[in-house]
């Protein structure tokens, strides 16, 4: 394979991943298959930088004529349209069915009903309300903290929430499943790829609050992986997008304790 093959096929899997993550068109020329999404979600994270950018942008651009609370809403809309709710989605099937169900079984039926319950509810209430609170302070702090915190959250979330299909099993019959298909396996260059572009965001922390993000991101990937294994026996997309959902919190919770991050 010649090296301009090589990118193409590199910004090919790219495409794929943007297409699956968010609702920005793809080329018509971007073909879909199993494979192609499986090595896709090497570049997860990057997609996140994409989606944490747009978002900081429209922050960075309101922020010097509106109030603080206001380019945050902005911001956290913009994040919503791009990827369709996609991972709030998940974040309130998972609470569902974790909260709902006596069984496996009971936990994976409700995650697939389209209903909205009331612990899905309360749990997206409740995180949507958070993240807003966080931001708010660290925009209070230093509007460029705020918005470096946003791309760094949300690539960074993807990246834990998306390295969690190395290790663990598909649990989901896709022929049954409400959404679209996953990535269901991952290998070891799939995902070197992903956890370098989580780095590369650390690299443009300061020492401690990148220390401090690494090891409470890896702390965080553990407890999923428990309480995942136990709940259901492995992960569904749901899952995922419940990690991602939660790891950006925790992502605005330790900059915000750390303090300036840049």
């Amino acid at each position: 394979m010649s090296e301009r093959e090589s990118w193409h096929k590199e910004i090919d899997l790219f495409l794929v991943a943007m297409g699956y993550f968010t609702r920005i068109p793809m080329p018509k020329w971007v073909e879909v298959d199993a494979d192609k999404l499986n090595k896709a979600s090497r570049y997860f994270g990057l997609v996140g930088l994409l989606v944490g950018l747009l978002s900081a942008i429209v922050f960075w651009l309101t922020q010097n004529w509106l109030p603080a609370g206001v380019s945050v809403l902005l911001a956290m809309v913009t994040g919503v349209l791009l990827t369709g709710g996609f991972h709030e989605d998940g974040l309130a099937d998972t609470f569902d069915g974790f909260g709902g169900g006596w069984t496996a079984e009971d936990k994976l039926r409700i995650m697939k009903d389209s209903r909205l319950g009331s612990y899905g509810a309360l749990a997206l209430m409740l995180v949507l309300m958070l993240k807003w609170q966080l931001l708010v302070e660290l925009a209070l702090y230093d509007p460029v903290v705020a918005g470096s915190a946003m791309i760094v959250a949300h690539t960074v979330s993807r990246v834990v929430a998306a390295s969690i299909i190395f290790t663990e099993k598909y649990v989901r019959d896709d022929e049954t499943s409400k959404s679209k298909p996953l990535s269901q396996h991952q290998g070891i260059n799939e995902l070197f790829i992903l956890v370098a572009s989580g780095v590369l965001v650390l690299l443009f922390l300061k020492g401690l609050a990148a220390l401090s993000l690494l090891l409470v991101m890896i702390g965080l990937r553990r407890l999923f992986v428990v309480i995942f294994r136990r709940q259901i026996g492995g992960y569904t997309g749901d899952t995922l997008g419940a990690a991602q959902q939660i790891s950006e919190i925790v992502c605005y919770f330790v900059l915000l304790v750390v303090g300036s991050i840049l």
